[in-house]
């Protein structure tokens, strides 16, 4: 499946704020394995993190497929998409 830059850096960006939500609820719940969620916090932190790691698979993938196909080395689209998506005021 052909990707356009933009689609990279969108997919980019869901991943990264899929990251955050995981990162919020830790900081909310605490470590998983350092104290009892309950059920319902467990099950999300959970779905929080399957879908964090889904998107970044995605992201992965598609990052790959991109090079190949302009005949560019995977770790320098990677690192535009990277920059391309990171947040403005940073």
């Amino acid at each position: 499946m052909a990707h356009t830059f933009e689609e990279l850096v969108a997919k980019q960006r869901a991943a990264d704020a899929a990251h955050r939500m995981v990162e919020e609820l830790r900081e909310a719940y605490g470590p998983p394995a350092g104290r009892q969620m309950t059920g319902a916090q467990s099950g999300t932190y959970e779905t929080a993190l399957r879908a964090w790691r889904d998107l970044e698979r995605d992201v992965q993938t598609a990052v790959s497929e991109y090079a190949k196909d302009s005949g560019r080395p995977r770790t320098e689209v990677e690192a535009e998409v990277t920059r391309a998506a990171a947040p403005e005021d940073t």
